[in-house]
């Protein structure tokens, strides 16, 4: 199982000072299409470990970093690389989708 961090407002710098680029899964727990993508995630975690590194934000915990981010709706996914935003999903799709659009920024 690939290490999937819990970001908070706290821990987002240290993430972004990653070398792989960082995948966010902005969620919340009552969100049905999150629970739809979370396991897809969980999944492209896994078979994506040491090419990428993947946290999950429970924006009712850290609105400040939803907020920050312009998330609007969820499930929000934003690829950052170097610290830098380069890719945004929004809504839930199919692994195979996902994927594709994770291979562009990897």
């Amino acid at each position: 199982m690939a290490n999937i961090t819990n970001v908070t407002a706290e821990s987002f710098g240290a993430l972004m000072s990653e070398e792989l680029p960082v995948l966010i899964d902005f969620w919340a727990p009552w969100c049905g299409p999150c629970r739809t993508l979370s396991p897809i995630v969980d999944e492209l975690a896994d078979e994506l470990a040491g090419r990428l590194k993947v946290a999950k934000c429970n924006v009712d915990e850290n609105q400040d970093l939803a907020m920050k981010f312009g998330v609007m709706s969820i499930p929000t996914l934003v690829v950052f690389k170097g610290g830098q935003e380069v890719g945004r999903t929004v809504g839930a799709m199919p692994k195979a989708r996902l994927a594709a659009e994770l291979e562009n920024y990897l």
